[in-house]
């Protein structure tokens, strides 16, 4: 699983700040990102865990009575159908702690915004460079 190394931490000391019932839906919402974006790096923004692919790809947060999870508008957008039974905005979702964690439909969505990711790249990258001899 790659990462920067210093953020590991700082999302687990972010994690083990929730009480046990909630870091379990943490951890379980991590793994489920990094088996479905294994190339994402893990980083801090925002005071909450982000990945980052090609640009920011998803965040998640723990709250007193819910989980926000946020991956960009167009994730919301592409999945507004499934989603249609939890409060959302523009670029975010929250999963009430009190209900079962669609942990299905977060995958899809995080398989999602990994392949919207990595197609924004070729367009507007010029990191690649062609030497020409």
């Amino acid at each position: 699983m790659p990462s920067n190394g210093a953020s590991d931490s700082e999302v687990d000391a972010y994690i083990a700040a929730f009480p046990k019932n909630v870091q379990r839906i943490l951890k379980k919402i991590r793994g489920i990102i990094q088996k479905s974006a294994p190339e994402a790096q893990e980083a801090m923004k925002y005071r909450i865990p982000t990945f980052v692919l090609n640009g920011n790809l998803v965040h998640f947060a723990a709250f007193e009575n819910h989980i926000g999870f946020y991956p960009t508008p167009s994730g919301i957008e592409h999945f507004q159908e499934e989603l249609q039974p939890y409060k959302s905005a523009k670029g975010s979702v929250q999963f009430p702690l009190d209900s079962p964690i669609p942990y299905e439909l977060i995958k899809k969505i995080v398989v999602f915004r990994v392949q919207e990711n990595r197609k924004a790249v070729p367009a507007g990258s010029k990191k690649k460079k062609n030497p020409k001899k």
